[in-house]
């Protein structure tokens, strides 16, 4: 099996012989290609629309090539599918069609993901795409079901955490070929594993990018985002740009086979662009159209957002001509937040709105989705945060206790079972897998590791200095690095060493008490998958819960409730409290999971002990 993905950007290998290079840059009158080691030279043909072309017929899969602007600039190809020399250096020309697919594969259902989060170039001591595929099987068994991986997008220099890509087509260099990224893909479906790729469509990283330089065309400075102008999708001349992002989606699904995209700070993107009927069409949402409606492709596609807004329109199915596209779902850092609040006390920074009885605020976080649904947030002076999402189903979020951002973020990237209390951080492990929302692990979650997660990057001398001090100034409103000495501690995110600490001690996992917890976790999502995926298609609405002395209980329905059906129960206890929680009514069913947890069957009562928690299902 072979699939290509057929797009007018960038290198086509022809059927016959020779190589299409197409480039667009409407803001330029002549493009020169470079071709070869030899940088042969040829002018390219401009159309009235912007786009420069040439057919080289003695071109093949595997030469370098670039682009010469008139003022002597050369620059990658925007669409490479390959830079093994870095973003600065050429783009190669690449054959989609020479790796051979080993697993035929239709998908698998979105209620059945179970994510695991990783960063290739930390999962593993060689951080490639080979080495990683290595450690897939033992993740299969655990029961994880979807891989994510943070994003391969060029980026410029060895290390990054993949958010300052530059060549959105390229996988980067330094974690292996591309042929290495398919085998990747096509040895989890062959352990009946999905794989999700993050991608980032609302900015450009700082260096490396040409666009700039030769088209304007790609950028609105009326809309300004922490990473400079906005990328222009809301102008009529950015049908360019839209095309662009739109083929680079279908791209990573087509060509590289992945199952789903899940799409990084949607809040971030500038878009007021409307419909022809006068209705608006955010890139998103048309991504989301266009990557559900592959021709000839019918596999199970996905698509999660990032969207710090809880705009719950987003996650709204969508229809065109008559066709369903892909549910969509969505981080859920509201249950993050309190349940961060919970383990360990922390309230500073945005963990301000999540201070007050954090207990109910999980609770509501496991009930409901979102906990902001149009509230005035402390952390933003007071404006009003979210959207009503009580009509979408509960595994349209996404939730975990740590991901990326949640540990990276800190100044020394520390786990949450590192700085939480272990027991209290069980239990809500334990909340979340019993939950119908979709459960994400971040690598090494499922053996605690005690290696951090830092913020790394390998920016040329220009940027490294202003990243680096930075990087301690932002923390520096911060009691704990008040003054300098405390900041100068904050790890150099240029300095190799601040990413080989980062990456996993796979070793570590073999000691007793990483052991147990993992087959802890294994335990819990054996249960998941046996019980409660195959009545999670259903489930659509929100649940119940009550919050007192430590005491927290949510019930599901697993039905669509928003259609007044009725259907099986789903009942969650737990003692978040100091102390030893007795006489609790034992709910009904069967029972799904019990850790610290003592039923008296004659009274039908339970005695949850510090971070216990009971769950069971009734029918």
């Amino acid at each position: 099996m072979k699939f290509c993905h057929e797009m007018f950007f960038g290198a086509r290998v022809l059927e016959g012989m020779g190589v299409t290079f197409s480039l667009w840059a409407p803001s330029v009158p002549l493009v020169v290609l470079v071709h070869g080691e030899l940088e042969q030279e040829y002018f390219m043909t401009r159309d009235e629309n912007g786009w420069h072309r040439f057919t080289l017929l003695y071109a093949r899969a595997g030469d370098t090539y670039r682009f010469r602007m008139p003022d002597g600039l050369l620059v990658p190809d925007p669409a490479s599918r390959s830079n093994p020399e870095g973003v600065h250096g050429p783009s190669v020309v690449v054959d989609p069609n020479a790796y051979e697919w080993q697993h035929e594969w239709k998908g698998r259902p979105w209620q059945e993901a179970v994510i695991y989060e990783l960063h290739v170039g930390c999962f593993t001591p060689e951080g490639t795409f080979a080495a990683a595929a290595k450690r897939l099987p033992a993740l299969a068994q655990l029961g994880i079901t979807a891989i994510e991986l943070m994003p391969i997008a060029a980026f410029p220099g060895k290390r990054s955490w993949g958010y300052d890509g530059v060549l959105h087509y390229a996988p980067a260099a330094s974690y292996g070929t591309p042929d290495e990224l398919k085998a990747f893909v096509d040895a989890a479906h062959g352990l009946n594993m999905m794989v999700m790729l993050d991608v980032v469509y609302n900015h450009f990283g700082p260096e490396g990018n040409y666009l700039h330089a030769y088209c304007p065309e790609f950028f609105n400075p009326e809309h300004q985002t922490p990473w400079g102008s906005a990328i222009n999708f809301d102008a009529e001349r950015s049908r360019g740009v839209r095309d662009f992002f739109l083929h680079n989606a279908i791209f990573w699904l087509q060509e590289y086979q992945f199952d789903g995209l899940r799409m990084d700070a949607i809040h971030a993107i500038c878009d007021t662009s409307v419909s022809d009927e006068g209705e608006r069409r955010h890139i998103v949402n048309e991504i989301s159209d266009v990557v559900g409606d592959v021709p000839g492709d019918d596999r199970e596609i996905h698509v999660v957002v990032e969207n710090d807004a809880n705009q719950a329109f987003f996650l709204e199915p969508s229809y065109t001509d008559e066709i369903k596209h892909p549910p969509k779902a969505q981080w859920n850092d509201d249950l993050h937040h309190a349940a961060h609040v919970l383990t360990t006390g922390e309230t500073d920074g945005y963990y301000v709105d999540y201070a007050d009885d954090p207990l109910a605020q999980f609770g509501r976080a496991l009930a409901r989705g979102f906990i902001y649904q149009g509230q005035p947030s402390a952390f933003r002076n007071g404006e009003p945060r979210g959207e009503d999402s009580s009509h979408l189903p509960l595994h349209s979020f996404v939730s975990y206790l740590q991901t990326h951002d949640q540990i990276g973020n800190r100044a020394f990237g520390e786990r949450i079972h590192a700085i939480g209390d272990t027991a209290l951080v069980r239990a809500a492990w334990a909340c979340i897998l019993f939950s119908p929302h979709v459960p994400m692990f971040f690598m090494g979650d499922e053996f605690e590791a005690s290696t951090p997660f830092l913020y790394f990057c390998d920016f040329g001398p220009e940027l490294a200095g202003a990243v680096s001090d930075g990087r301690r100034a932002e923390f520096g409103r911060f009691a704990l690095f008040g003054d300098e000495a405390a900041r100068s501690r904050i790890p150099d995110p240029n300095a190799a060493s601040t990413f080989e600490a980062s990456k996993l001690r796979w070793e570590e996992s073999d000691d007793p008490s990483r052991e147990a917890w993992r087959a802890q976790v294994g335990k819990m999502l054996a249960q998941r998958q046996r019980w409660l995926v195959p009545l999670l298609e259903r489930q659509c609405g929100v649940g119940s819960f009550h919050a007192e002395g430590g005491l927290l209980r949510v019930d599901w329905t697993l039905a669509d409730t928003t259609k007044g059906q009725s259907g099986p129960r789903l009942h969650l206890v737990a003692n978040f409290g100091d102390a030893p929680a007795e006489g609790i009514p034992a709910p009904s069913g069967r029972v799904l999971h019990a850790d610290a947890v003592e039923h008296d069957e004659a009274a039908d009562t339970l005695r949850l002990a510090r971070a216990g928690v009971f769950v069971t299902l009734q029918e």
